[in-house]
């Protein structure tokens, strides 16, 4: 695995993304998004926005607060699940990409609040067979990559979650480098720079998977402590049912998504967390 330079790297460029950025995302209150279809290259031109504070979003690693998490023997990305930290910090993700909800880049912006899409091809594109728990959304597939380009500039991470979502332990090496390879290609197309992480749909890989993840330019596997559900409930994978340091969550791209996710974010702060910038625990955990 890389030494976490490559997150590094990924990190600056993100940060002057946000700096350069100036356009804005269309506000939820408004009642108004992107025309169905649309594949913006910006957002629409709503005057100029202040530009954000310096430096990243999202709660930093302290010296000597990150613990580190150890490079496997096989040489292949690790699998990372949460980071080890005692400090009251947790991390949010979203995967695939269906409803395109200008509200949520909106609140990402505003807040700064630092997070992580997943996004698979299909979804972003609205390919196929909607997902069952994507379908009855007000924006699906409405701004495509131009919406992840929005959310990028908002401060978030665009990273890997395969060209069509399948389960990827029912795939050979081959098919799994096709789905992790083309949606990095995809990204860097749009996007401008590849992803370095990658999460497997429903959670489940193999040695292939990291093998391929790897051959693709991929860092790490990350995977999740808990899951959102809608109305903003925190779904705990622990007996307690409690959030717990280094904790990362896994939201989705759903109906009602800028909604919930103030919520969420409401109720991660009201119990006394930050919200962490996940790239650079990772950094501080892989150096």
């Amino acid at each position: 695995m890389a030494s976490g330079k490559s997150w590094a790297t990924r990190s600056t460029a993100a940060f002057m993304a946000v700096v350069a950025s100036t356009g804005c995302a269309t506000d939820v209150t408004s009642g108004e998004g992107p025309r169905p279809g649309a594949d913006r290259t910006s957002s629409p031109a709503t005057g100029a926005s202040p530009a954000p504070p310096p430096g990243p979003p999202g709660a930093l690693p302290r010296l000597g607060e990150v613990g580190r998490i150890p490079r496997p023997a096989d040489g292949l990305p690790p699998v990372i699940s949460s980071i080890p930290t005692k400090r009251k910090v947790v991390f949010l993700t979203i995967d695939d990409g269906w409803e395109q909800d200008p509200g949520f880049v909106a609140q990402v912006r505003k807040r700064r609040i630092p997070i992580a899409a997943f996004v698979t091809r299909d979804a972003v594109e609205a390919r196929g067979a909607t997902d069952p728990t994507a379908q009855g959304g007000r924006f699906l597939g409405t701004g495509k990559w131009g919406y992840m380009r929005d959310l990028r500039r908002a401060g978030a991470t665009i990273e890997n979650h395969t060209l069509t979502h399948p389960n990827m332990t029912t795939l050979g090496y081959e098919g799994q480098k096709t789905e992790i390879c083309g949606a990095s290609q995809v990204i860097r197309k749009h996007m401008g720079s590849p992803p370095t992480l990658f999460r497997p749909p429903f959670g489940n890989q193999n040695t292939l998977t990291r093998r391929a993840a790897k051959a693709c330019g991929i860092d790490a596997l990350l995977l999740w402590t808990a899951t959102v559900q809608p109305g903003g409930k925190i779904a705990y994978q622990v007996p307690d049912k409690k959030l717990r340091p280094g904790d990362i969550l896994l939201l989705h791209f759903r109906p009602n998504l800028a909604r919930d996710f103030r919520i969420l974010v409401d109720k991660i702060e009201r119990r006394g967390f930050e919200l962490g910038n996940l790239d650079a625990y990772l950094k501080a955990a892989t150096r």
